[in-house]
C-alpha cells in the first residue's frame, strides 16, 4: 500500500498544480473583474458634462464715455479724452478718431494705425475706460433722471440709486432699453437683470 500511495499523492499534486497554472488573474475587461475591490470607481451610464459659463461680451464705446489713451514714450499724446456726441475723440496729430461702437482694443488699434502713417515709426497704444457714460431711469421712481454708471449694476441697484420705487410702481419687472453694436433693443426684465452704460430703465405703473 505504501508503494502505491506515493505515486497517487504525486498525481493529485500534479493535477492541482496544472489547474492553478491554467487560471488567469483578473484584468480590466474581464467580466469577473470588480473595480471597486481595487479602490477604483465604477461608472455606470453616460457621463454628464456641465456647459461652460457664458462670457461677458466686449464693451462697445459710445458718447459720454471718458477714456485714458496712453501712447508709450509720447507724453504729448497721452491724455484723457471724452467721446463727443458724434461718437469720436480728437487727438493731436491725427485729429478726429471714430470711437462709437468700437471696443477699447479696437480703438487702440485704429490710433496705432493712424500714428504709424507718417507720425511715429512703431507706436504702442493702450486705451482704458476712465468713466462710463451714464444710465437713465424713468417712470415710477422717487428721483428719475440720469446717473453715473457703476460696473456690475442691476435694475434693482439702479432703482435704489434713484431713491426707490414710488407708491404706484410695478415692483416685479421693468422695461429695459439696451444699445450695443447690433443696435437698440427693448425688453421686459426682472429686477436682477444686469444693465450697461447708456441703458434706459423704465419703471411702469401697477394696475390696482
Amino acid at each position: 500500500m505504501r508503494d502505491l500511495r506515493a505515486p497517487l499523492v504525486c498525481l493529485i499534486a500534479a493535477l492541482a498544480l496544472s489547474g492553478c497554472m491554467g487560471r488567469t488573474s483578473p484584468v480590466a475587461g474581464d467580466p469577473a473583474f470588480d473595480p471597486m475591490a481595487y479602490g477604483q470607481p465604477s461608472f455606470a451610464g453616460p457621463v454628464a458634462y456641465a456647459e461652460p459659463a457664458p462670457t461677458r461680451e466686449a464693451y462697445n464705446l459710445g458718447p459720454g464715455d471718458r477714456l485714458r489713451v496712453v501712447v508709450y514714450g509720447q507724453e504729448g499724446l497721452t491724455n484723457s479724452y471724452a467721446i463727443d456726441a458724434a461718437g469720436a475723440i480728437t487727438m493731436p496729430l491725427i485729429g478726429s478718431v471714430p470711437a462709437r461702437g468700437r471696443t477699447p482694443a479696437g480703438l487702440a488699434a485704429e490710433i496705432t494705425a493712424r500714428l504709424r502713417n507718417g507720425f511715429i515709426r512703431e507706436p504702442s497704444v493702450a486705451v482704458e475706460i476712465e468713466s462710463y457714460r451714464p444710465f437713465f431711469i424713468l417712470g415710477e421712481v422717487q428721483a428719475p433722471g440720469q446717473y453715473p454708471y457703476v460696473p456690475n449694476m442691476t435694475v434693482e441697484s439702479a432703482v435704489a440709486i434713484a431713491g426707490g420705487f414710488s407708491p404706484r410702481a410695478r415692483r416685479d419687472e421693468v422695461t429695459l432699453t439696451h444699445t450695443d453694436a447690433s443696435g437698440a433693443g427693448r425688453f421686459v426684465a426682472p429686477l436682477g437683470t444686469p444693465i450697461g452704460p447708456g441703458d434706459t430703465v423704465f419703471v411702469g405703473e401697477r394696475w390696482f
